[in-house]
This record gives structure tokens, sequence and C-alpha cells, in this order.
């Protein structure tokens, strides 16, 4: 049974709405985990150590899709809230055009500036050439990439979400495949991990691409485009919180990578590596609630029901605060059998890297709402306020903390300073919703 955006929407329709989201995100960071699984195994600590290296650059790159998506989302589901079904599926169009063209252009930039980027992150060497290898595959395929983080939102404001989830799914299963074959049968080392994700993006970009391009039965569809600035500047602003958000993630990994490279060389971002793809992981799941619960609000936002709004921002209150005590319990009862996964073949990066596992795991009881509060304010078309956490959270609580804590706490001031920060934007996304509560009337 299709849910519609104008219902009223109980738990168990919300959880329904949102779970095929939830799981495109988890499965979507699933790519970077499942790569370094294989190649921390199957190749060893120093092309392990380059991917977890240079992967938040590619991320910085292609995060854009994110931008579009989100804030696209936002504005087509005001769109189709207001009653203007053609608009909105030329606004859509728009979107996608614009964001194939930025895809071209990061390609483009990624490619040229790869090399002169891993080597201000420290790498040299043998680790230098990894880097360069990984990423300009992975960049190669940056439209497609673009296109799958972007469309990951459309599904949903399409009423589709379901549909996103198994091309999605696809994507995962085709990366996880050919990971085991590449890289596990016939060692293809870190280039196979690679190419690996590339082909799975392929899957996950230009699948969602011929379906909209084709005549379909959701309630979106790609029209003749028309250009209209003001609509993609609304879409950026929208967007905005997104696209900081994961810049800022990205560039807070690479200053972490160099902290790390400091107090404890390869061996640290080797550590950091695996505590990232468990934070992949954990946060997409909040991610993943808040893109799918993001045209609902949008739609009651644009439709002036205000009841419906208030009742859905409740809800993804209670949700938000089971996920965060769920994930905190998982993340301290797997850090020791995860942690053995990933690097179980060494003694001194495993207990590094079990350490380090224990402490941030505590990040995950404050990041859900903190994440949530971003999106939510993206979803009323208030990308100011959306920015500013994301901005706050993501880049400047970050850095403050893992500047500063490290030199009183040495190597643990860097695993604490992620609580720290998620702690932080916490309370910012708490006071911004209390603060905002009679002017869009949610509470």
């Amino acid at each position: 049974m299709v849910i519609q955006l104008s219902e009223h929407f109980s738990y168990k329709k919300i959880l329904r709405f949102t779970f095929p989201s939830i799981v495109m995100m988890i499965f979507t960071s699933i790519y970077s985990v499942v790569d370094g699984l294989f190649v921390s195994n199957f190749a060893g600590k120093t092309p392990f150590a380059a991917l977890n290296l240079i992967y938040p650059y590619i991320m910085i790159l292609g995060t854009v899709g994110l931008m579009f998506g989100t804030g696209g989302c936002a504005l087509v589901s005001k769109i189709m809230g207001e009653g203007d079904r053609e608009k909105a599926h030329r606004t859509f169009s728009l979107i996608v055009c614009a964001s194939i063209l930025c895809g071209l252009i990061l390609t483009i930039v990624g490619y040229v500036s790869l090399r002169p980027v891993a080597i201000l992150m420290g790498a040299q060497g043998e680790m230098l050439e990894y880097c360069v290898a990984y990423g300009r595959i992975l960049i190669i395929a940056m439209i497609p990439f673009v296109l799958q983080m972007e469309f990951q939102s459309f599904f949903v404001a399409a009423e589709r979400p379901q549909l996103g989830l198994f091309i999605t799914l696809g994507a995962g299963v085709t990366n996880i495949v050919l990971d085991a074959i590449i890289v596990g049968v016939l060692n293809g080392g870190l280039v196979g991990a690679a190419i690996a994700t590339a082909i799975s993006q392929l899957v996950g970009g230009i699948v969602p691409l011929l379906y909209f391009l084709l005549p379909n039965k959701s309630a979106l569809r790609m029209r003749r485009p028309i250009l209209n600035i003001k609509a993609l500047g609304k879409t950026c602003t929208n967007g905005a919180s997104e696209l900081m958000t994961n810049i800022s993630m990205s560039l807070v990994s690479m200053l972490y990578n160099i902290q790390l490279m400091k107090f404890a060389g390869e061996d640290g971002v080797a550590a950091y590596g695996v505590l990232m793809y468990v934070n992949f992981v954990f946060v997409a799941a909040f991610i993943g609630y808040s893109m799918g619960s993001a045209p609902i609000v949008s739609y009651h936002y644009g439709a002036e029901n205000h009841g419906e709004l208030k009742n859905v921002l409740k809800k993804s209150i209670v949700i938000i605060a089971i996920f965060s005590a769920v994930m905190i319990t998982l993340g301290e009862v797997l850090a020791y059998p995860l942690s053995a996964l990933f690097v179980g073949y060494d003694q001194t990066l495993f207990e590094l890297t079990l350490r380090g596992f224990r402490i941030f795991s505590l990040s995950f009881f404050f990041a859900g709402m903190a994440v949530y509060g971003s999106s939510f304010f993206t979803a009323l078309n208030n990308g100011i306020i959306s920015a500013t956490i994301s901005f706050l959270r993501t880049l400047v609580f970050q850095i403050g903390a893992v500047m500063l804590l490290p030199l009183i706490l040495g190597i643990d001031g860097i695993w604490f300073s992620i609580v720290v920060a998620e702690l932080m934007a916490f309370v910012i996304a708490i006071l911004f919703i209390v603060a905002k509560r009679k002017k869009y009337h949610y509470w």
C-alpha cells in the first residue's frame, strides 16, 4: 500500500514510510565499509590507511548530490503541497540537470587536485600512490555518485521510497559481490575495491535516472526543464545544511587523520577508519529517518496543516530518542567483535581501535537529535538555521574539540572530541526547535 504525504501519520505509518530511506542510507554508507573490510584483511594495513586518508576528500566532492537532493526535495514537496504538480515536475527536472553539470565539473577538479590533496594530508611514498590510485577511479564515477545521493531524497518525494530502497540494495549487493570477487578471490587489492565501488555507483545513480526519464506512476517524473535561477537558489539554500554537514564531516575527518598521524602514525589513521565505518552506518540511520520524514514536514508546511506538523515532530523526537538509546548500547556491545573483524591481525592496532571505539560510542546518544534538528529546518525551507546547526556540529565544535582535547588527554582526547562536539550540537538543535515553535506552529 502506497502511503501518501497528505495522510495522518501514526508511529507505525511514519516508521513504514521512513524505513526505506533508513535502509538506503545504511547501504550507501556500507560502500566504504565493505571496501575497508576487504582491503584491510586482503591487502594490508597501508592500503587500508590510504583508503581512509583519501575517502573524506571524495565525499567532499560527491556531497553536492545531498545538497540538490535534500534541498530540492524540500522545495518540490512544498510545491506539491501547494497543489501545482506540473511545476513540481519541471523544478525536479531542472535540479537533476543542474546536478549532472556540477558532477561533471567536480570530476575534472577532483582528478586534477587528488595528488596535491593527498600530499597535503601527509601521504607519501607507497601510501601516496595508493591514495591516488583509489581516488581517481572513484572520481571517474562522480556523476553517478552525485545522482545516487540525490535520488535517495527524491524517491521519497515521489512517494516511491520502496523502489529507491530496492535500487540502493541492488547497488550495495553489487559492491559486496564485486569486492568479494575482485579483492578477495582475484587479489585485486585497493584498485579492485575502487572498481567495485564505481560499478555499484553506476547502478545506484543511472538506474534511477532512467526510471524518472521513462513514463512511470510515481508522483514525480522528468519534464523539459525551464531555467529558474530562483528555484535553484532556493534548492541550494535549503540543502546548504546537508552540504555543510558532509563537507564539514569530511574536512574534520581529514583533520582527525592529520592529528592521528602526529600522535599514532599509520596505526592511528587505520583505527580512526574503523570508527568512521561504524559512525557511517549508525549515523546513516538518523540521516535516513530525517530524509524520509522531511517531505512529510515540507508537504504539511506548504499545506499549512499545523496539527500534522506538530504530530510528526513529537513522534520523531520519541523515535530519535529510542534510536539513540539502542545505538549507544550496540556501540558498546559490538566494540570488541568489530575491532577484531577489521584489524584483529595486528594486536597493537586492535587495542588502539578497541579503546577508541568504547569512548567514541558515547556520541551516538546525542548525534540523532542534532542530525534531525538540522533536517527539520531544511524541510521547513529555513536553510539558514539548518546550515547553522550543521556548521556548528560538524565543523566548529569538532575542530575546537580535536585541537584542544588531545593537548590535555593525548590520543584519548581525539576520541572524546567527537562525543563533546555531538553533545554541544544536541543542545543547539533543541534550543532552535524551542525558539522557533511559535513561528512555524509545530508546538
